[in-house]
């Protein structure tokens, strides 16, 4: 089956988040099951190089505001579809804001022309390839299914996966006459949303399906709390909605071979684990304590992301005995924040404000503990990661994290399942009381590596996740 995605980033080429690690790997696990995938995908300047190497499949003389065309170029195992139109993809800063950290003016053109040329390629194929099934992922791509829609003529079934729905990409209802959409569907039964254009509210009004990345997530997504204003649209469109859990890229996620770590480990030769938690200890100037485990701390640093809870219980960990490194950038308020903690404690806390794919390696290899405190987590991969690696998660009961960690309880413990810890409500004294927990666990060095074997044991990859979206697909056509 022919299957385009369209995304707006892609890792290893272009990466904000964990958006861009799931377009990465799981079209490698659909081609394993005999499905062709094509990933149209802006030629940000990170892509300018792979140009060169591109098929030219179609040419636009004007693409709102000047000429574009799509290229097609096999590259780190994926096919790509490259909308080359350098006067809204080549430019300095990141792909969503510009050098000062503000959201491009344009982006609702930005990526409205990527939802027109995916739509336009779902309808007419490309290159004399011709999809059965459009994916479109966030709201970057929700106008795909809008497009094919108002274009009247029989279109491919569409898929619109939520990979989260705080981000709906809402603009000024002027954007509807500038992208050439239809009127008569911006209403608040179509991609109107209280006087705005929203993207996301587009895809979901015009998709046959809907998926989001956890099943947990997809129930959450009904209620009030966790809808966004959505959940009604999405309560009405409930048979349609899917929750489908994500995976890892395995073979850039293991300790068995991984290039950044110090030592590289198995769950035959966890004693290795040390050397990469020593090494992190240096790295971060901490004083090595083997009595009290080193957490570490991957993510944005925002209010979603449950650090601002991790703050107020820094002193807990201190007097445990326990070390925190963090790694992450965010709002300048819980940036500066963390950066005073660690000017305070150097001893027990280390902080680096921004992102290092490496680094980010280094710390689920020797952290013994990995944080995700999150309010909300649609899926969550780091928690994932951390199970590859025998780092042990303690995660908010919460969106993927429920799905894909089992907490340690009694229970659990006995019957050595346990992989993690989870707590509830997101609140500070609830992880204050997991820190404890964890804690006291890592002082039972014997039932602690029974939980790390257990974690590296388990099941993070894309094998079962892949062949539910074929099943999906499959269901469609």
């Amino acid at each position: 089956m022919n299957i385009l995605f369209v995304a707006s980033e892609c890792s290893p080429f272009v990466k904000t988040g964990g958006l861009a690690d799931v377009i990465g790997s799981v079209p490698k696990a659909l081609e394993q099951l005999d499905h062709t995938i094509k990933i149209l995908l802006p030629a940000y300047p990170e892509l300018k190089g792979w140009l060169k190497h591109g098929d030219v499949l179609l040419e636009m003389e004007e693409l709102f505001g000047g000429p574009a065309r799509v290229l097609a170029v096999r590259a780190k195992g994926l096919n790509l579809l490259l909308l080359d139109a350098p006067h809204l993809y080549d430019r300095n800063g990141s792909i969503y804001l510009d050098e000062e950290g503000f959201d491009w003016e344009d982006n609702p053109i930005r990526f409205g022309a990527l939802s027109l040329i995916g739509a336009k390629i779902g309808l007419d194929g490309i290159g004399g390839w011709k999809p059965d099934i459009v994916h479109a992922h966030d709201w970057q791509a929700g106008l795909v299914p809008v497009y094919m829609k108002q274009s009247g003529r029989q279109a491919p079934p569409s898929i619109m996966t939520i990979h989260n729905i705080a981000f709906q990409g809402l603009f000024d209802g002027g954007v509807v006459e500038t992208l050439g959409l239809s009127h008569d569907m911006f209403n608040p039964d179509g991609f109107e949303y209280w006087g705005h254009a929203g993207f996301l509210k587009g895809g979901l009004a015009y998709a046959d399906k809907i998926t989001t990345v956890s099943p947990t997530y997809a129930h959450e997504l009904l209620t009030p709390e966790f809808g966004m204003g959505l959940e009604g649209l999405l309560k009405s469109r409930k048979s349609d909605l899917i929750g489908i859990l994500n995976g890892i890229d395995l073979s850039v996620w293991d300790p068995q071979e991984d290039p950044a770590l110090s030592k590289t480990y198995s769950p035959k030769s966890l004693k290795r684990k040390v050397a990469n938690r020593q090494w992190l200890e240096q790295e971060f100037g901490l004083v090595s304590n083997p009595e009290a485990p080193l957490f570490g701390l991957v993510s944005r640093l925002t209010t979603q992301k449950g650090v601002d809870l991790l703050l107020e219980i820094l002193p807990t960990i201190i007097e445990r005995g326990a070390r925190l490194v963090v790694l992450g950038a965010g709002d300048k308020k819980f940036e500066e924040a963390f950066t005073q903690a660690a000017s305070s404690s150097p001893d027990h806390i280390g902080v680096k404000v921004g992102y290092s794919e490496d680094l980010a390696h280094s710390i689920q290899g020797g952290a013994d503990a990995i944080l995700v405190p999150s309010r909300f987590e649609p899926c969550g991969l780091t928690q994932l990661y951390g199970l590859r690696y025998g780092t042990i998660p303690v995660v908010a009961h919460t969106g993927g994290l429920a799905d894909t960690v089992i907490d340690a309880n009694a229970a659990a413990l006995a019957t050595k399942c346990a992989t993690g810890i989870q707590f509830a409500p997101t609140t500070v004294e609830a992880l204050e009381l997991a820190i404890h927990r964890t804690c006291d666990l890592f002082l039972d060095s014997k039932r602690w590596k029974t939980m790390m074997r257990r974690a590296m044991t388990q099941e993070v990859g894309w094998n079962l996740s892949a062949e539910l979206y074929a099943d999906l697909y499959e269901s469609l056509v």
